[in-house]
């Protein structure tokens, strides 16, 4: 982890969860109770579970936030949910550009970027999606995709309280495989610089993730990394145990 950055961990719930997945928000708010308090909680639920998990988190540790919005506050656009709904929801972030959106719905950049930028307008922080595929991987294009997507799909009005930034190999999500711990200490660190070239000393504090088969098996030394400031967890977060064990792993980190 970043010293004097507090870590953010972030579950994205997918498109899974009905009004019964709010006993599983329950438990694991009532864990998080029980360790320090020395890093930041997030669910990213379905948008049809926004504001009931918004008030059931009331009172806790859990911040609650949307896995998409449109590029427009409002407008003829059917079916979409724009920033603006998703904070009145209770909504305090909003995933953007995670690699199922671009790959299933053929998001580029600019439209992550231009969703990233509603995201701010509306007061939410937006979490910026990045990564690489398994063909770009073996082609050895990792840091050139890396670098292309913070470049185009990260806003120029980017800070540390209204950005977060994670990084997620493709061919890491949901496969059980991660990446070696020199290699997410390699890209993380090259995000820092790439960053602070860019934004100077206003983004020092940006908080970057590691997402891709986090569990609590592997938490601890992928949090140990220099760069690493959180996760964004996708399966594990599903069930309250699981992501609690990935959740111990911060006041163990922060006491070394």
């Amino acid at each position: 982890m970043t010293p004097a950055i507090r870590p953010l961990l972030a579950g994205n719930w997918k498109m899974n969860g009905t009004a019964s997945a709010l006993a599983t928000l329950e438990a694991i708010a009532a864990g998080i109770a029980h360790l320090p308090d020395v890093f930041d909680t997030l669910l990213c639920t379905p948008a049809t579970l926004v504001h009931r998990a918004a008030s059931a988190a009331k009172a806790t540790r859990i911040q609650i936030g949307g896995q998409d919005c449109h590029t427009g506050q409002v407008g003829a656009h059917t079916g979409d949910v724009s920033a603006d709904m998703l904070a009145d929801c209770g909504a305090r972030f909003v995933i953007v550009g995670h690699s199922e959106r671009r790959a299933d719905h053929a998001e580029t950049d600019d439209l992550v970027c231009r969703k990233a930028r509603a995201a701010i307008a509306s007061g939410l922080t937006a979490i910026v999606c990045i990564g690489e595929t398994g063909a770009e991987k073996a082609q050895g294009k990792t840091l050139a995709v890396v670098e292309r997507q913070l470049l185009k799909s990260v806003p120029d009005s980017a800070t540390p309280r209204n950005v977060v930034v994670a990084y997620e190999p493709v061919w890491a999500i949901g496969t059980g495989l991660t990446p070696t711990v020199k290699d997410v200490a390699e890209v993380h660190r090259f995000m820092r610089d790439q960053l602070s070239a860019r934004f100077g000393s206003e983004c020092a504090g940006m908080r970057l993730l590691y997402g891709g088969s986090v569990k609590g098996a592997n938490a601890h030394e992928l949090m140990g990394i220099d760069h690493v400031d959180g996760a964004l967890v996708g399966g594990a977060s599903l069930k309250a145990e699981d992501f609690l064990s990935i959740a111990r792993a911060f006041p163990a980190l922060a006491e070394a």
